[in-house]
């Protein structure tokens, strides 16, 4: 009975001593145990789409033809699919949801600046839409940040495959203030110091002062936790670099503000009213040209909206998407 009650004892903490040993040692192995047992609790299934020789990584979860439209949502810049597992948790479980790697990121090809550029971006989007059917029906496209860019412009090229848009803080503006992370970053281009771009932290101190410039509430996260995010984030900064580049190159850091005119679709706005990247002020440019998107402000509420507020997020996602189907339906008794 000893013996027994001494091996099962041992089977115990050897899988306590494991975690312990991850958590000190490779706490960013741990991060990736972490983001499967979640996308495990929610439901989403990764999956590969292939194109040609270009591969496309994924995460999904039910089928399309439900009662609201698919939702395929675009991350921001040096991100990944996991950044929407927060907000995920407070749709409901029939709703259709897609996202993606962006070109170059996560488990998605990587390839080169064409692919990289907002334009080289939305010609990978529709490639992947194309591959896996979304574009069967007109879905709804929500992009954050930089995938706020890409998600506008893709609405702009492609009006006919979409039922609506959601941008959250989306890059791309004209903005009439603008903040002094982009200040600094538009020195840091001026002077090519590609080494110091605060959006692409190399130690555990820029890490966190990216953080404190992405919430307006800190995080206060576990100083392993951190590390195990920048060991993760480190092995990939030289493609960030690149990305960095494109983005902010004269043919992308303004394509949503040039192809706001050719949007169709029903907008909506999601934006941090504390937004230290990219000022709130953009809402402005867009309510210029699309003076019927509907925009919604969150209060203490800063860059990171999938962060610090993703219940709020979500209840505002699936409000609009029942809005424009009640919208539809009206359209159709009347024709």
């Amino acid at each position: 009975m000893a013996a027994m009650i001494m091996l099962a004892g041992g089977i115990l903490v050897l899988p306590i001593l494991a975690f312990i040993t991850s958590f000190l040692f490779w706490p960013g192995m741990l991060l990736h145990a972490y983001n499967r047992y979640q996308r495990l609790r929610l439901g989403m299934v990764v999956r590969y789409s292939h194109c040609g020789g270009y591969r496309f990584c994924y995460s999904s979860r039910g089928t399309q033809g439900g009662v609201t439209p698919s939702l395929l949502l675009l991350h921001g810049f040096s991100a990944h699919k996991d950044m929407w597992m927060s907000v995920i948790r407070y749709f409901p479980r029939n709703q259709h949801v897609v996202c993606v790697d962006m070109p170059g990121h996560e488990g998605t090809s990587r390839t080169g600046a064409e692919d990289y550029s907002i334009q080289g971006q939305v010609r990978r989007i529709h490639q992947f839409v194309q591959s896996i059917g979304l574009d069967r029906r007109p879905f709804h496209l929500l992009g954050a940040s930089m995938g706020g860019n890409v998600a506008g412009v893709y609405a702009a090229k492609y009006p006919s495959h979409l039922s609506g848009l959601t941008l959250m803080c989306p890059a791309g503006l004209v903005y009439p203030t603008e903040t002094k992370f982009v200040g600094r970053l538009r020195e840091l281009k001026e002077n090519r110091q590609d080494e110091s771009i605060p959006l692409i932290p190399s130690t555990l101190q820029e890490l966190e002062n990216l953080l404190r410039f992405g919430c307006y509430t800190p995080l206060n996260l576990p100083r392993q936790v951190l590390q195990g995010v920048l060991d993760n984030r480190i092995p990939n900064n030289d493609f960030y670099k690149e990305v960095f580049r494109e983005i902010t190159g004269e043919k992308s850091c303004h394509s949503l503000q040039e192809n706001l005119h050719l949007i169709t679709a029903p907008v909506q706005v999601i934006w941090g009213k504390e937004d230290e990247v990219l000022h709130v002020s953009g809402t402005a440019a867009l309510q210029a040209a699309l003076p019927s998107c509907q925009l919604d402000l969150l209060d203490d509420c800063g860059h990171s909206v999938t962060l610090e507020r993703p219940r709020k997020a979500a209840e505002l996602i699936m409000d609009f998407l029942s809005a424009q189907e009640v919208v539809g339906e009206n359209v159709k008794k009347l024709s």
